[in-house]
C-alpha cells in the first residue's frame, strides 16, 4: 500500500528545571548555592531513509514527542540533555506546515542531511547563577523553556529522473520491467498498477537513471478521476517524461486523442509540468497493423509538436536499447532534478516580553496575562523576599509597570498576575 500524504503532530522536549540547592559539607554548615542547570530537551529531527518509498510508517502513528531534559541537581550537577527524536522519511518527502500548507523543507536537499524541525527547550539555570554580593542565598531558580511544537503535513514526491505516463494498459509497467530490475505487477486489465513503481535503469558501468511508472492517468485525473489525483504529484520532479501510447490500437483507442488528453490533465495539474520535455514511446509496435492505424497522421501530429518518437515493444524488447540510450543522452542535457525551496518564513526567536502582555481592567483591579509571565512565575519562590524582589525587577525592566500606568494604574490599585495578587506601588 502506498501512503504518500499524512498529517502528524510533533513536539520537541521541554528543558529541565534548574535546581535550588546549597553546599552541605563537613565543617561547612552554611555553604553557598550550588544548584545545577537543567538539561536541554530533545529536538525533532527528520532524516532520509534511503530504503523506503512510502509513508506507511505513519499510517497509525501521528504523534511524535521528544523527551524532556533532566532537571538540575545539587553540587552543580547539570541535568542530562535529552536525546533527539529522529523521524525517518523516504527521500523526496516535503515537510509542510499543516495550517498554511506552505513548504518548510524538502528532504531531497543538502544531500540528505538531517533537518531539525523543532528545537528542544533550553535548560533552566540553577540558583548558583543568581548569587550576588547582596543576594547570597537565592531561593529560586529558572524553569526550563518549552520545546517547539507544530502540526505538519508530510507529502511524498518520488525522486525519479524519468516518468512513464499514459493511459492504463498501454504498457508502462511492462516497459519499466523490461528496462530495469523493477518487478511491477503486470496483467491485462485496467488499473493493474495501483501505486507508482520505481526502477533503476543501468546505462553501463555505475551510471544510470531512475524511472517511475505513474499509474492512473485518465481524462479527469487532475480532478481526482481514476488514480491520477493521488499520483500526479509523483511526476513533479521528473526531468523527462516518456509518454507511452498503444500504437497497435488494440482496444480501439486513438493515440492522438490519448496524447492530447493526458497532456491536458498535466497542464491542468501544473503548467510547469506540462512543459517538461517528452518522448513519445509508441509501444506494442510488434502488433501494429498499418491498415487499421493511420501511422502517417500520428507521426505528423508528433512532428507538429516537435516531440521525439520511438517505436518499441515491451513484449519482444524491440527498440528498448535505443530507448534507454536516447533517455540517457537527453538527461545529460537537462537541468538537475527539481528541489522545492522553503516557503514558510522562519519566525524570529522570541522569548517573551511586553508585546504579548495582555492587561484587562475591572474597576480598580488590573489583570495581567502573557505566556512569558506564566513561564516566569514558575521560576519564582513567592515566599522568599529576594525571589519576589527579582520578579518585580523583571516586571519593571520588561515595561509591564509602564504599561499598567498607561492603562490607569495608580498607587493602591490591585494587580493580579494569574494567582499572584499585590497592591501597586510606584
Amino acid at each position: 500500500m502506498l501512503i504518500d500524504h499524512v498529517k502528524i503532530y510533533v513536539k520537541a522536549g521541554d528543558g529541565g528545571h534548574g535546581a535550588v540547592s546549597f553546599r552541605r559539607e563537613k565543617y561547612v554548615s552554611h555553604g553557598g548555592p550550588d544548584g545545577g542547570d537543567g538539561g536541554r530537551g530533545g529536538n525533532i529531527v527528520f532524516r532520509v531513509d534511503e530504503g523506503t518509498n512510502t509513508l506507511l510508517a505513519f499510517r497509525y502513528k501521528h504523534k511524535f514527542i521528544a523527551q524532556n531534559g533532566e532537571n538540575g541537581k545539587g553540587a552543580k550537577f547539570r541535568g542530562a540533555t535529552a536525546d533527539d527524536l529522529v523521524i525517518l522519511v523516504p527521500p523526496g518527502t516535503l515537510i509542510r506546515d499543516a495550517v498554511t500548507e506552505k513548504i518548510i523543507h524538502d528532504m531531497s536537499m543538502d544531500d540528505g542531511a538531517d533537518y531539525v524541525c523543532c528545537r528542544g527547550g533550553r535548560g533552566g539555570w540553577g540558583n548558583r547563577h543568581f548569587a550576588t554580593p547582596t543576594r547570597q542565598v537565592p531561593m529560586f531558580a529558572k524553569n526550563g523553556t518549552k520545546g517547539e511544537e507544530r502540526e505538519l503535513i508530510l507529502e511524498l514526491k518520488m525522486l525519479a529522473d524519468v516518468g512513464l505516463i499514459g493511459f492504463p494498459s498501454v504498457g508502462k509497467s511492462s516497459i519499466l520491467a523490461a528496462i530495469s530490475a523493477a518487478k511491477p505487477k503486470i496483467a491485462d486489465y485496467h488499473f493493474t498498477t495501483l501505486s507508482p513503481n520505481l526502477g533503476v535503469v543501468s546505462t553501463g558501468g555505475e551510471s544510470g537513471f531512475v524511472a517511475a511508472d505513474i499509474p492512473g492517468l485518465i481524462e479527469g485525473a487532475a480532478d481526482g478521476a481514476g488514480l491520477g489525483h493521488d499520483f500526479l504529484r509523483h511526476v513533479d520532479r521528473c526531468r523527462l517524461l516518456l509518454h507511452v501510447v498503444d500504437i497497435s490500437c488494440f482496444e480501439g483507442r486513438d493515440p492522438i486523442e490519448d496524447v492530447k488528453t493526458i497532456n491536458e490533465e498535466l497542464r491542468r495539474y501544473s503548467p510547469e509540468l506540462a512543459e517538461r520535455p517528452q518522448i513519445i514511446v509508441a509501444n506494442k509496435c510488434d502488433a501494429l497493423d498499418e491498415e487499421l492505424v493511420d501511422i502517417q497522421a500520428f507521426e505528423n501530429f508528433v512532428d507538429e509538436n516537435e516531440w521525439e518518437m520511438l517505436y518499441v515493444s515491451a513484449a519482444t524488447r524491440e527498440g528498448l536499447d535505443r530507448l534507454v540510450q536516447t533517455v540517457d543522452e537527453r538527461l545529460r542535457l537537462l537541468p538537475p532534478m527539481k528541489v522545492y525551496e522553503g516557503e514558510l518564513e522562519p519566525e524570529a526567536p522570541y522569548v517573551g516580553g511586553i508585546k504579548e502582555t495582555v492587561i484587562k481592567r475591572e474597576n480598580n483591579t488590573f489583570y495581567v496575562e502573557g505566556e512569558w509571565l506564566f513561564n516566569l512565575m514558575g521560576q519564582i519562590n513567592f515566599d522568599d523576599y529576594e525571589s519576589l524582589n527579582f520578579f518585580q525587577n523583571v516586571l519593571r525592566r520588561s515595561g509591564v509597570f509602564t504599561l499598567l500606568e498607561e492603562k490607569g494604574c495608580v498607587d493602591g490599585s490591585t494587580v493580579c498576575i494569574y494567582d499572584f495578587e499585590f497592591d501597586y506601588v510606584k
